[in-house]
C-alpha cells in the first residue's frame, strides 16, 4: 500500500491525461494532486510537500525538464518522473542529468508507472528520515550552553583537549569536563558519536531554504 503521507503531483496540460493518470493511481491507493502547467504548480508549492512529481515534457510555459531545473534551483528536492509522447534522446539525457527517477514514453502501462513512483517514494522516504534525524540532533544541540557549543565546534574539527583549551583560553581539564557534560546532554557515548551528531545536524546545501 502506498505511503499515505506522500503525494504524486501530476503536471500535464492535457486534462484527459491528467485525469487518466490520477484515476489509475487513485485506484491503486496513491494520493494525487493535479496541475495544468508548471507555473500553477510553482504558485501552489509548499515546502512541506512530500512525494514525487510526474510532469510532461511539453507544457505551456516552462517545460517539464525546465521545471525540474527550476525546482533544483529552488532547492525543492521532490523526485521527478518525466513523461512524454515524443521520445527524444537529448531531452531524456537532460532529465537524467537533473536526476530524474525515470523517463517514460506514452503510452506506458501501469506497472511501469507504479515502479517509477515506488522508486521515487523510496528516495523520498530516505530524504525525510535524514531530515528528521537532523532535526532531532539539532534539538539536542540546543540544550548546550554557549561554552559547550564552542567546545563541540572545536572537537568537530578534530582538535584535541589541549588544542581546544589553548583556543578558548581554558584548561584542558575544563575542556574534558565540558565534553563529559556535552555527551551526557546529547546521550552519546564517545567523542566520535559527538562529532557525528554535530556534523549530521547541519543540513546539506540543497535543503537550506
Amino acid at each position: 500500500m502506498p505511503a499515505e503521507h506522500l503525494t504524486v503531483f501530476i503536471i500535464d496540460d492535457d486534462a484527459a491525461v491528467r485525469d487518466s493518470i490520477a484515476l489509475m493511481l487513485g485506484l491503486a491507493g496513491y494520493r494525487t494532486t493535479t496541475f495544468a502547467d508548471a507555473e500553477a504548480f510553482l504558485a501552489a508549492r509548499k515546502e512541506e510537500w512530500a512525494g514525487c512529481i510526474i510532469a510532461d515534457v511539453r507544457l505551456p510555459g516552462l517545460s517539464g525538464v525546465e521545471l525540474q531545473s527550476e525546482l533544483r534551483r529552488l532547492r525543492l528536492t521532490l523526485p521527478f518522473i518525466i513523461i512524454t509522447a515524443h521520445g527524444d534522446v537529448q531531452i531524456a539525457r537532460a532529465a537524467f542529468r537533473s536526476q530524474a527517477v525515470d523517463f517514460l514514453e506514452k503510452p506506458f502501462d501501469d506497472k511501469q508507472l507504479f515502479a517509477a513512483i515506488d522508486t521515487a517514494f523510496a528516495l523520498e522516504e530516505h530524504r525525510i528520515r535524514q531530515r528528521d534525524s537532523r532535526r532531532e540532533d539539532a534539538l539536542k544541540l540546543e540544550r548546550l550552553t554557549s561554552r559547550e557549543r564552542e567546545v563541540l565546534e572545536h572537537a568537530a574539527r578534530g582538535l584535541h583537549a589541549k588544542e581546544i583549551a589553548a583556543a578558548l583560553g581554558i584548561s584542558p581539564r575544563t575542556v574534558e569536563v565540558h565534553k563529559t557534560r556535552i555527551m551526557e546532554k546529547l546521550g552519546v557515548r564517545n567523542v566520535a558519536e559527538l562529532v557525528r551528531l554535530a556534523i549530521a545536524a547541519t543540513p546539506p546545501e540543497d535543503e537550506k531554504i
